[in-house]
């Protein structure tokens, strides 16, 4: 759009000559279709060598023992037609407005005078001359600055995005296993065990602290939904693991009733009050109703919650737990793990701080990569946009700015004249591309719910920090190389009568 209307004159002398409204499109967009095309190609180079990439990281991340990577002509085709159309679209809205002149009128500079907002508010006096330029010139091309502002926001929220994955998932791991989460191991029976087993693993050498568990597998059932889980018995007094509220604040399972997680409340369409049929799905399976009490927020799993005798109750199996939770002091972890190990009726062991390092390791690399790609992908369209966008503005005042060189101004002055609006517009861009980037990552995580896990939208300040140096600082190398052109300005030219 930019280069069209740097060529208005050219198109007057074309209309003039008798060339046809349709001879102009097929020119403009064979020209728009060329550098689409080309882009396209390298786009799906480089995008499958990527795809490539990341499937040989995701092999190693998940220890998959084969995984085929395959670039679909589906994938190929959707990519050059979002192109295409992009340019194309771009080239007809640039040219219509052109083609629509008379010969005569297209030839002529495009002028508009007249006052601008900030002198109609007689703002101007606090204005320098510079400034007052680079803002009549941006209010004159509203439709311009818009486009370049909502660019950048683009821009901005793709790289947000990269980092977005990384603050969800650390939320997740300190709410479900630092806050609600307390223990350090975590022993499992083969059946359900008497209580009196707790007292047994609390004398245990290097045990702080026990507290008994049951995990019972049930299948709830409300009006015509239904969904199997476990729900969890808990004692009132626990403090190795405890249900949390939307504020994460704990929560005591109720003697008279059940605590279900948020997203069950969804899925089951249950308000607090409810009744909710529980088909026990071991020992005597039983089925009862139940009263739901309330829920409880969580981003992994879909369970439920009960005071532990008032579950036991619920199924009739008498007082038995499935598990215990341990505490345990520093550095006894090996020679507990060994001891459990040797109990026949122990199913597993799993440690906290083992599975948050291994979930660390595991997400650690993943995460790194996109990163990375959404960060590139970012700093690439910023740089773009920012670069296209000085470049054609030098193309149109060149011969403004050596004028204005040639009158007295000093380089710096000239450069402050055609980069400072561009930097303005950069500023400008930052809020709305915080504003796409929130919007973006919405959209992801209503894409990822499921039954498994839920990611929450968390963005930390360095995520915003970390976006807003990431456009600022493609900016600034794109101002810089524009920056050297307008030192090689051809003064002598601007000397001499242009024809």
């Amino acid at each position: 759009m930019r280069l069209v209307g740097t060529q208005r004159d050219q198109i007057g002398v074309l209309k003039a000559f008798g060339y046809s409204h349709r001879a102009l499109a097929l020119h403009y967009l064979g020209m728009a279709a060329a550098i689409a095309l080309l882009g396209a190609a390298l786009g799906v180079a480089l995008g499958g060598g990527l795809g490539r990439w990341l499937a040989h990281v995701y092999q190693g991340i998940y220890r998959f023992p084969f995984l085929a990577y395959q670039l679909s002509i589906q994938a190929v085709a959707t990519g050059v037609a979002v192109s295409l159309a992009a340019a194309a679209a771009g080239a007809l809205m640039a040219l219509r407005a052109a083609a629509s002149l008379p010969p005569a009128e297209a030839m002529r500079a495009p002028a508009h005078f007249g006052p601008t907002v900030i002198e109609r508010l007689d703002l101007q006096r606090w204005l320098s001359q510079p400034a007052r330029m680079a803002l009549r010139d941006l209010e004159r091309r509203p439709g311009r600055a818009a486009f370049t502002v909502l660019g950048l926001a683009l821009a901005c929220a793709v790289t947000m995005v990269g980092r977005f994955q990384g603050d969800a998932i650390g939320y997740m791991v300190d709410t479900q296993l630092s806050i609600a989460q307390h223990h350090d191991l975590a022993v499992s029976f083969i059946e359900p065990a008497p209580r009196r087993v707790l007292f047994e693993l609390a004398a245990l050498p290097g045990v702080r602290s026990a507290e008994p568990v049951r995990m019972a597998p049930v299948r709830l059932v409300h009006g015509h939904r239904s969904y199997r889980t476990t729900i969890e018995g808990l004692t009132p007094d626990a403090r190795l693991r405890r249900p949390l509220d939307a504020q994460l604040r704990p929560i005591t399972p109720s003697a008279d009733g059940v605590l279900l997680t948020d997203y069950l409340q969804g899925m089951l369409a249950l308000a607090p009050g409810d009744e909710i049929e529980v088909q026990a799905l071991e020992g005597h399976r039983r089925v009862r109703r139940v009263r739901v009490v309330g829920f409880v927020h969580e981003t992994i799993g879909a369970q439920g919650y009960m005071d532990l005798d008032a579950l036991n109750r619920l199924l009739g199996d008498g007082d038995v737990v499935s598990g215990v939770l341990l505490g345990v002091l520093p550095g006894a972890e090996p020679d507990l793990y060994a001891r459990l190990d040797r109990r026949p009726w122990v199913a597993g062991i799993s440690s906290r701080l083992a599975s948050v390092r291994s979930f660390y390791a595991t997400m650690g690399e993943s995460l790194l990569v996109f990163t990375l790609v959404a960060a590139l992908l970012g700093g690439v369209i910023n740089f773009g946009l920012v670069y296209n966008a000085a470049r054609i503005s030098l193309s149109e005042r060149g011969r403004e700015l050596a004028s204005l060189r040639v009158l007295g101004m000093t380089e710096g002055e000239v450069s402050a004249l055609l980069l400072g609006q561009l930097g303005l517009l950069v500023v400008v861009s930052l809020p709305f591309g915080f504003a796409a980037g929130w919007g973006l990552c919405w959209l992801m995580v209503q894409g990822f719910q499921s039954e498994l896990f839920r990611i929450p939208i968390r963005l930390t300040t360095a995520t915003y920090a970390f976006a807003g140096l990431m456009v600022l600082g493609a900016s600034v190398v794109s101002a810089l190389l524009v920056r050297r052109r307008i030192a090689r300005l051809d003064l002598i030219a601007v000397l001499k009568t242009r024809e």
